[in-house]
């Protein structure tokens, strides 16, 4: 029993990481590069293989065959530990999600534990220490400008993106991500009462509010994720080039590598908490068959990659906030709102009938 447990959840994290994440992370780049080149009415990558399908490979053969260059002045041992930690806790936290049904009776989750949105939050945190780490170890002043950022935008940003899913986690009663599709596989979409009951008003009641909950949440995973309009950490026009300013080589492709990761990591929380996760209407689960659990998966990944495309086109559409205005916005508006939200959320929930 426990050999076949370890035996498939080895089996999920090496497909799940080496056939699943890597590979987005990689075309992740090359679709922000088409998508920004549609919308600047440019080409984008078109030379490397068909339609430039080949150049994520061209990339990573660039940097891994760029010279490692170290500057004599940095604090050598956290200089080279900074990407590694910008790195793993984006890659750590997909282990919680449940990426699908069940595929041949195994569950498509890597880990299914009971409490899965703390775990994503105490792994997601440990993010900006590489940031941190980075700017102060890399003895520059553009550097540590940009690690001193992050960590002010960190703790910011973190307390919305916590407040925003209590209202969830009220309405479903259990803090483990499986049952959180499963409620809305039973009762609607967080966001979407009509997929599902149609006949409880205390639901639709609920959509209002889960609807701020989403838009709280999404803008705060922008603002960890270091996305514009929230890159004030690694503000070309500003700091040069932020955190990762004295970085070359593969260390340098760790951060984007580990920003492409959290960003692909935030949408799949953001379908698992409002979109039903793996649930389409119509489509039953891996239970009455393989063919149906592969559907469930795809329709997983289909979601995060319209998240994804969204991502792209808020960069590529709005301009860069002000420090003060970044800062005035996550204390003096959405920690105020996402409060207030879990107030309406409990209102609502004694006063209607489950």
């Amino acid at each position: 029993m426990y050999s076949w447990l370890i035996l498939t959840s080895l089996l999920k994290i090496v497909a799940m990481i080496f056939v699943v994440i890597l590979p987005m992370v990689s075309y992740a780049v090359y679709a922000e590069r088409r998508v920004s080149a549609l919308i600047q009415d440019r080409l984008g990558p078109n030379r490397v293989g068909p339609a430039g399908l080949l150049q994520p490979i061209a990339d990573a053969a660039k940097f891994l065959l760029k010279e490692d260059f170290t500057p004599a002045n940095v604090n050598t041992f956290y200089y080279w530990l900074a990407p590694c930690l910008a790195m793993v806790p984006a890659i750590t936290t997909i282990a919680v999600v449940p990426f699908g049904s069940t595929l041949f009776g195994v569950p498509m989750v890597i880990a299914d534990i009971n409490v899965g949105i703390l775990y994503v939050f105490a792994i997601s945190s440990l993010g900006v220490y590489g940031i941190v780490l980075a700017g102060w170890a890399s003895n520059s002043k553009y550097p540590f400008l940009g690690g001193i950022r992050s960590s002010s935008q960190m703790l910011s940003y973190e307390l919305s993106l916590g407040l925003a899913v209590i209202p969830i986690f009220l309405a479903v009663g259990n803090l483990r991500l499986t049952n959180v599709v499963r409620y809305q596989i039973e009762h609607g979409w967080m966001i979407a009462p009509f997929i599902g009951d149609w006949t409880n008003f205390g639901k639709w009641l609920l959509a209002i509010p889960m609807m701020v909950s989403f838009f709280v949440f999404t803008v705060a995973v922008f603002a960890e994720t270091n996305r514009l309009p929230f890159d004030l950490p690694e503000a070309e026009q500003e700091l040069a080039g932020g955190y990762h300013t004295e970085y070359s080589s593969m260390k340098f492709a760790l951060f984007f590598l580990g920003e492409y990761a959290a960003m692909i990591t935030g949408s799949a929380i953001i379908v698992t908490l409002f979109f039903g996760g793996w649930h389409f209407p119509g489509i039953p689960d891996g239970s009455h068959g393989w063919f149906f659990g592969l559907i469930n998966i795809a329709v997983f990944f289909a979601k995060v990659a319209g998240l994804l495309f969204f991502f792209m086109w808020v960069r590529w559409t709005l301009p860069r906030f002000r420090y003060d205005q970044l800062m005035r916005l996550g204390w003096l508006f959405f920690f105020e709102i996402a409060l207030a939200n879990i107030f309406v959320v409990a209102g609502i929930l004694a006063l209607t009938p489950p």
